[in-house]
């Protein structure tokens, strides 16, 4: 905290399942960005993203609270499941907003390159300081994001600001697709959450979801 205000930082998304790549990200996000608190919110209907009929939000929360829930300083909350229908970013940050509070936005690359597409776009960098963190190492998406970034100074008076860190190259999709053939997805997740999915017999015959 500096002058009596909270850093506060959000990180969303489907966690379809958590994985370390998440955890990891996580973890620079605290460290990095100096945050007194870090809110990880699973969404209930993810508006960017397509998840199988039979998803089960109660499920993904639950991973979360397994996977983070012994981290200090950390907040999984289920604010987007309780809300209901499709999961806003700028309902969350309406939420979390306040006069003693700065808030951070984090996201991954494919998110940030978008950001002007999703509702309420200009209340969202006016309520948060969006920031995004490299999951893959393709350099043609430098040039992207360097153009993105003028756009959105232009446009909202912010930039996304970029989380530098060594993170785990993983994606749910490639754990879902271990699962339903049968492979160990021990070095990919957190313990916890492994055992969660074996124990519910998760993903083991579900059509494919996209997401990351």
């Amino acid at each position: 905290m500096l002058n009596g205000v909270i850093r506060i930082g959000i990180y969303g998304g489907t966690f379809a399942p958590v994985h370390k790549g998440h955890v990891e990200a996580a973890k620079a996000f605290l460290s990095k960005m100096e945050l007194d608190l870090l809110y990880v919110i699973p969404a209930g209907i993810p508006p960017h993203k397509q998840i199988d009929a039979s998803d089960d939000p109660a499920h993904r929360l639950a991973m979360c609270e397994l996977a983070f829930g012994g981290m200090k300083n950390v907040i999984v909350s289920d604010m987007e499941i309780a809300r209901g229908g499709r999961s806003f970013t700028v309902d969350t940050l309406r939420t979390l907003a306040g006069d003693d509070r700065r808030l951070f936005l984090l996201m991954g690359t494919d998110m940030m390159l978008t950001l002007d597409t999703w509702r309420k776009p200009e209340e969202i960098f006016r309520l948060c300081y969006p920031v995004y963190i490299r999951r893959e190492n393709d350099p043609i998406l430098e040039g992207q994001i360097i153009k993105k970034n003028e756009t959105y100074l232009q446009k909202y008076g912010k930039i996304a600001r970029r989380l530098v860190a060594d993170v785990v190259e993983l994606s749910s999709t490639e754990i879902r697709e271990r699962v339903r053939a049968g492979q160990s997805i021990e070095d990919l997740v957190p313990a916890a959450v492994s055992a969660y999915i074996r124990e519910k017999g998760l993903y083991r015959s579900s059509p494919d979801l996209n997401d990351q």
